[in-house]
């Protein structure tokens, strides 16, 4: 049976961890495959879309592609045209088709760590991550709210104008994160506060931390953000997002050859892939 060769894109792209999950994946799964990384620019994106991405049997796209790919692929899935972004490409029969499957892991990840979506919800940023999360909070008809920067108050009343027209009955709003005030059941943080190397930083204080009664933290480097321990420490459920990351690889090769992983093997491979984090 010939190799079947998978990949990830991105720019820059040097130290992901895509090839040691999907490497586990594909062992998981019995299939004979090789995984490599990509390193595209943007003004490259074009021509490696014809001469290179055409002859894998599917890849992964992370920043700054995820947009950039909706004009190239043959068929877009319907919530990857909703989000307006793609992280996943299958070729197949010589059709290429885009998914997102970010969703996939966000939801997943929380089942795992025992979070409940439901009473007052926040998210912390407006970016990327952020719109992913939105999205599938909107779908299930759940109210929350934005929290950003000053800057960011342009960005965050857009991306709720552009939740609520393609949602029409969805339930958000925005504020500012200096401003957090109040009792938070769930919160997200979907900024890059605290990823590696300001691992001592903090999206909110101590004080506003402190009444929330779940914390799910999108940062998987480190393994555990100052916000996901300060969250412990108070006796919060909180959790990093390794996990996510395990559960939307494990959603791409759904897409690619119909896999589907038992919940303790992925469990086992998030802890794995901390493992490997750690050594690096």
């Amino acid at each position: 049976m010939e190799t079947k060769h998978y990949a990830v894109i991105g720019h820059p792209i040097g130290h992901t961890m895509s090839p040691f999950i999907h490497k586990r994946l594909f062992e998981l799964a019995g299939i004979d495959a090789r995984y490599d990384v990509l390193d595209i620019a943007p003004e490259e994106l074009e021509e490696k879309y014809r001469t290179v991405l055409t002859k894998l049997s599917g890849y992964n796209v992370t920043i700054p592609h995820k947009q950039s790919m909706l004009p190239l692929v043959d068929v877009i899935d319907d919530k990857a045209k909703m989000y307006g972004s793609i992280n996943t490409v299958s070729n197949r029969d010589g059709t290429a088709t885009g998914y997102t499957t970010d969703p996939d892991g966000f939801i997943k990840a929380l089942e795992m760590a025992g979070i409940t979506l439901g009473g007052r919800i926040m998210i912390l940023g407006c970016g990327g991550v952020a719109r992913t999360m939105a999205y599938e909070i909107a779908l299930r008809g759940l109210e929350f709210e934005f929290a950003v920067r000053r800057e960011d108050v342009g960005a965050a009343g857009l991306l709720c104008l552009d939740i609520t027209k393609k949602i029409p009955d969805a339930k958000v709003s925005f504020g500012l994160m200096e401003q957090f005030m109040g009792e938070v059941d769930v919160l997200i943080n979907a900024t890059p506060i605290g990823m590696y190397p300001n691992v001592d930083a903090q999206p909110l204080h101590n004080c506003a931390i402190g009444r929330c009664k779940c914390v799910f933290d999108a940062v998987y480097n480190p393994l555990e953000t100052a916000l996901v321990k300060r969250a412990k420490a108070n006796g919060s459920i909180a959790e990093g997002g390794m996990s996510m990351l395990v559960w939307q690889a494990a959603a791409a090769q759904q897409h690619w050859n119909g896999s589907v992983f038992d919940k303790k093997d992925i469990e086992q491979l998030c802890a794995d892939a901390a493992d490997e984090l750690r050594q690096r």
